[in-house]
Formats: structure tokens, sequence, C-alpha cells
């Protein structure tokens, strides 16, 4: 009789019936743990995340093919400056991060470069658990270029690779993030920072548990050192990123991803997300989990396009923006919102309707003073305009 299967190997089971037979899981990376973070109210990302389906190949089996990625111009152009800032043992990369975060300490002149190499992504896993470990223990300058990670998501290990992680002499570990968008005048682009800040939190707490493994347990610093190209140079330069409040965030929506288990239980018996059944077949399988649409989704998931036609077309407030949505309380639909705002819906006691009834009467007040008033088109409030005299009568 064959041994009780735990819930852990249901789990992983059940996602593979979603994903489809002899469909390989897509594996989590930073990015996309990141992205679940940003949108913590959707579980049709999280279920399919969870199981590992390739959302690109689904969003153009569904017919809305996604413009989703990195270029492969940029990708190449990132490649190139990664390979320039770990040149020379990555001298340029170990300096930078000696200079903003640990000025006071012996500088890294003979810093050591492990080699992390290894069969599979548990071996590499595992190897670079070994590397930190005694790279603490022989104390100096450590650098760890492109570790590999592994974080517990769903109930099933999803294997993260960092830029580097740099070991300090006091022990402290750091992740170090290599983005090819520039740093003008000491300073980059808001939106491209956040991201790098959220993907760089993901892999803070990776470290956290091979950390949280040893005895006694390394600090894992929740600055993050951010190397990016000077001006429009090709020269590195760096800034520090405190990724404390991105850190708690996504903790909390990867403690919500254990509920996958729950959202995998609700869904019809027979539900599949494999690219290579029919158009009508997955449509049906998609729309069985609920989705949350929000304009971000489109620099940050494959099936944005999708979401949105199914958004507009049920006439989702979340298709106007996340802030919208917090606005309007309980009003779901833009059909409520206007009938909450004409008066014939919704509870005038709610601070949303009667912000509603108050904008409409501002809106209909304004556009009534407008209106011509007179037959002749002006305005009774106007000043009137002074008759002309006959052309007799006028000064020469």
């Amino acid at each position: 009789m064959p041994p009780p299967r735990t819930r852990g190997t249901a789990l992983r089971h059940r996602l593979a019936e979603l994903r489809g037979p002899d469909v390989p899981a897509k594996a989590l990376d930073a990015r996309a743990l990141a992205a679940l973070a940003a949108n913590p109210g959707c579980r049709r990302r999280a279920i399919l995340d969870g199981a590992g389906v390739n959302k690109a190949a689904l969003a153009s089996a569904l017919g809305s093919p996604s413009a989703f990625g990195q270029s492969q111009f940029a990708f190449m152009r990132g490649n190139a400056f990664e390979a320039r800032v770990k040149a020379d043992g990555g001298a340029d990369l170990l300096r930078l991060a000696h200079e903003k975060l640990d000025p006071h300490s012996e500088p890294p002149a003979h810093a050591r470069v492990p080699e992390l190499s290894a069969i599979g992504p548990e071996g590499r896993a595992a190897r670079t658990a070994l590397a930190l470990r005694e790279a603490v223990e022989a104390g100096g300058w450590t650098l760890l270029d492109h570790p590999m990670l592994a974080l517990d998501v769903a109930g099933s290990p999803a294997f993260l690779e960092p830029d580097a992680v740099v070991v300090h002499p006091d022990g402290g570990w750091t992740v170090v993030e290599i983005k090819s968008f520039p740093m003008l005048d000491g300073s980059a682009d808001p939106a491209k920072v956040g991201a790098a800040a959220r993907q760089a939190a993901v892999y803070v707490l990776a470290l956290e548990e091979v950390a949280a493994r040893m005895e006694p347990a390394p600090a894992v610093r929740h600055q993050v050192l951010l190397v990016c190209p000077k001006d429009f140079s090709n020269l590195p330069t760096a800034s520090v990123v405190d990724v404390r409040k991105q850190r708690a965030v996504t903790r909390r929506q990867l403690a919500r991803l254990t509920r996958v288990q729950d959202i995998a239980d609700a869904l019809p018996e027979g539900t599949c997300f494999s690219p290579q059944l029919p158009a009508e077949q997955l449509t049906v399988a998609v729309e069985s989990v609920p989705a949350t649409y929000a304009p971000e989704c489109l620099s940050a998931c494959e099936l944005a396009f999708h979401c949105r036609e199914r958004s507009r077309a049920r006439g989702a407030v979340t298709s106007l923006g996340r802030s919208v949505r917090a606005e309007l309380g309980g009003l779901t639909t833009v059909e409520d919102v206007l009938a909450a705002a004409r008066g014939a819906a919704g509870d005038p006691d709610d601070p949303a309707v009667a912000a509603l009834r108050r904008a409409a009467h501002l809106r209909a007040e304004a556009l009534g003073r407008q209106q011509p008033k007179t037959p002749g088109g002006q305005h009774p409030d106007a000043p009137a305009q002074r008759a002309e005299p006959p052309e007799a009568a006028r000064c020469h």
C-alpha cells in the first residue's frame, strides 16, 4: 500500500495537473515574486505563478500576446555592463561596496571570489550556502558572483539568482543589484529604482533563510548596493537603497501565497492552463480564477492585455487604477459609481457615495452655467456689450 500523500506533495501534484501533462514548470524568479507583492489581490496570478505556468505562452494562446519583457538590446547592454563591473575579480564592485557600505573597514585588496558551479539548481544552492559559511569563517571580503538561493513559495522551492552577494569583514551579507539604467548626478529613475528595490528584497528574504540555518546567524543587511552606469558613460557608480519596506511587503505576500492550495481547491474539476488547449477551453479555465487588473499590470504581467479587456468589459473600476479603486470603497463597477452619483443607488451616509453626489451636483451646476440663457446666446450674468453708434454719428 503506497504511503499517504503529504500536503506538500499533494499540492505539487495538483499544480502539475494545472500546468498540463508533460508541461515543464516555469521557475519563479525575483522579478515575478516582486510583481506578486505589487498586486496582492490577484488570485489568478497567484495560482498561475504558483503552478509554474508560462504566462507569455498562455497570453498568446488566448489571443492577447504580451508586450511585457526586456528587449534584446537592453538585455545585451545589461550583460555588457555587468561584465564590466565584475571584471578583474570584481575590483570595481568591491571598491564601491567598501566606499558606500563599509568605509571604516579594511580595503578589499585581497577579496575571495569562490567558484559556485555545481550540477542543477539544488546543487548550486547548496554550494552557495557552503561558500557563505566559509566566507564568514575566513573573515575579510568575499564576492559571490551569481549565487543560487532557494526560497520556499507555496510549498515548493523557488531558485533565485542575484547578481552578486558581498560578505563583509564583520560577517554581514549584502545583496548587489547591477542595472544598466543610468544614474545621473547621483540619482536614477524612481520607478526603476523602486522595481530594483522590490526585486532585491526577495533576495534579502532568501539570504535570511540561509543565515537562519547557521549558528550564530550572520546579519543580512537591509541596505542593498545598486550599481548603475554613471551619467552617460559606462563607468560604474553605486547608491545604497534601504529595502526594509519592500522586504516586509514581500514577506506578507509570500505568506499569502501559501493559500495557493485554497485557490486550487476552488477550481472546477479538470481545470488546466496548458497553452496547447483550444482557445475557448483555455479562456474558460483562466476566467474561472478571479483577477484584479490595474494599469500597473501592463509593466509587470504577461496576461495584462487579456485581463484589461475583460476588466473593461465588466466595467470594473480597478481598470481606472488602484488609487481610484481605493477611493470608491464598496463601489466596484462603473455602473455602480454612476448610479450612486445620480442618487439612484448607494447609501447617502457612505463617504464615497456622498462625495460622488456632491461632485455630480457641482458638475451639473458648472455645465448649466455654461449653457446660453438668452435667445442671443449671451449669459445673463455677462456684462452687456456697448451698442455701436450709427456710422453717421461716429467722430471723424
